[in-house]
């Protein structure tokens, strides 16, 4: 469609700090895509082209490292000054809800140079691993349009992978970025908690389970905009440990050799992941041995703990509970359970019964979960390999809004039993599309690094990027 398209943003940048192309050139390449695209995917809900177009023309644009180079902005968490920001809900929808500030993380991008093309539809409250909100409906998968992308971050997945833009934003509170990455063929990092600011709207959000990101079609992506991201906002409850070099520059580094181990049991008695993922997994560990480093089948019984479902049990719940009533109190008005899909309003009915003292003790629990899991890395392994994904990427409707919700319950803890825990944990994990099924579906595979040790799983991701390069691989539905 044009000579941008599978650029990935570091590239795009270079062209304009050469001179060989504007920023508007590069928005204008990047409207026209989503204009081209979008009817069949439904990733992007809301455009901001005008103050795009505006932006890319202004010389004020900021000189950042990726000056010029259209973005989307999930349409959840981080919000933008003026903007539609709706979280997936119809309440919000219907009232025309706008934000008046730019978060911090926002106005980290624009420092960047990034230019905000539009926002990206996810499932109501984020709170989905399918991207189906009856509010702005489906979004579909460009490698297959009758899958889903994955969620929460389903619409940022599916625009990054069909060529729309090279970046975009995405969070991921139970596997929110790495699920559409793993399901999509993209690169899916979520970072060390409290890697970035979640300022000033909130400490932290969800407890200790969010983290906010991007997904990229490149690990220098993913690296570079980390650098331009990261680090503590104005107090901050916490933060992670600053880095004792840029990010970028762990890409291309030799990551030595490394102790890594390797599992495909979902544990709880569910068994192993289907086949596609183990083979993706077995694949990269004999891959990795290839590469010179100690790789070898691992359990980590920590993870296996039946404490950790029992305290989600709880935390969830809570946490939509709250958020209805956040809306209701910043609405001004009571959003009823008959406004809310089936699930988030069985969840926040849940909640009505909640006490404090329960709610701290699932919260005990988890961090109690944490230091069992965490301790593995702490023993001398450096990396942990698991699909990201343990079933084939499902269908739309099978999981959406109007599936029966004994299926979806049946289904959300099986599906989650790998991305879950180190939201618990808060250790950096990404997704790399290292395989494809024969389905011709991607197929994502995990790495997990200790606590603050994004260097390590960047040197790792970036040589398997270079052993294993995925940047032919385009969908059918794409730029």
């Amino acid at each position: 469609m044009d000579d941008y398209a599978w650029l990935d943003g570091t590239a795009q940048a270079e062209l304009v700090r050469a001179g060989e192309v504007t920023p508007s050139e590069l928005v204008d390449a990047a409207l026209r895509r989503v204009e081209a695209l979008n009817p069949q995917l439904n990733a992007v809900i809301h455009d901001l082209s005008e103050r795009a177009v505006d932006a890319a023309t202004n010389s004020s644009l900021p000189d950042g490292p990726f000056r010029g180079v259209p973005f989307l902005l999930k349409d959840a968490v981080a919000h933008s000054a003026g903007d539609p920001y709706h979280c997936g809900m119809r309440a919000l929808k219907d009232a025309g809800w706008t934000e008046e500030h730019d978060t911090w993380l926002v106005e980290r991008f624009r420092a960047a140079g990034f230019v905000i093309i539009g926002k990206t539809n996810l499932p109501e409250l984020a709170h989905s691993i399918t991207t189906e909100p009856l509010a702005y409906g489906k979004t579909h998968n460009p490698w297959d349009l009758d899958r889903s992308p994955g969620g929460s971050s389903g619409g940022a997945g599916a625009a990054v992978a069909a060529g729309m833009v090279p970046v975009a934003h995405g969070n991921d509170m139970g596997g929110s970025i790495r699920f559409p990455s793993a399901m999509c063929g993209l690169v899916g990092l979520k970072p060390s908690r409290a890697r970035t600011t979640l300022g000033p709207d909130f400490g932290e959000y969800w407890a200790m389970t969010t983290h906010e990101h991007v997904l990229t079609r490149s690990v220098r992506d993913t690296a570079a905009v980390l650098d331009a991201t990261c680090g503590p906002g104005v107090g901050d409850p916490y933060t992670a440990p600053p880095p004792l070099r840029p990010f970028a520059d762990e890409v291309g580094a030799d990551p030595g050799r490394l102790r890594i181990g390797f599992r495909t049991e979902r544990g709880g008695g569910l068994g192993d992941a289907h086949a596609d993922a183990v083979t993706a997994v077995r694949e990269t560990a004999a891959l990795l041995e290839s590469l010179g480093h100690d790789v070898e089948p691992t359990a980590i019984p920590a993870l296996d703990d039946a404490g950790f479902g029992e305290g989600i049990a709880v935390l969830f719940p809570t946490f939509v509970g709250r958020e209805i009533d956040r809306w209701s109190e910043r609405l001004g008005r009571t959003i009823e359970l008959s406004e809310l899909e089936p699930f988030n309003a069985m969840q926040a009915e849940v909640a009505q019964s909640v006490t404090a003292s329960r709610y701290v003790a699932a919260i005990e629990a988890a961090q109690s979960y944490a230091r069992g899991v965490s301790q593995w890395w702490a023993d001398g392994n450096d990396i942990l390999v698991t699909p990201m994904v343990p079933a084939p990427t499902p269908r739309l409707g099978e999981l959406g809004p109007e599936a029966p919700l004994d299926t979806m319950l049946g289904r959300l803890g099986g599906l989650t039993a790998f991305s879950m825990p180190f939201n618990v944990t808060g250790q950096p994990a990404i997704t790399l599309p290292l395989h494809w099924g024969d389905d011709g579906m991607p197929v994502g595979v995990q790495l997990v690094a200790a606590y603050g040790r994004e260097d390590v799983l960047l040197r790792l991701a970036s040589q398997l990027e270079a052993a294993k390069p995925w940047a032919d691989r385009r969908p059918p539905t794409s730029a």
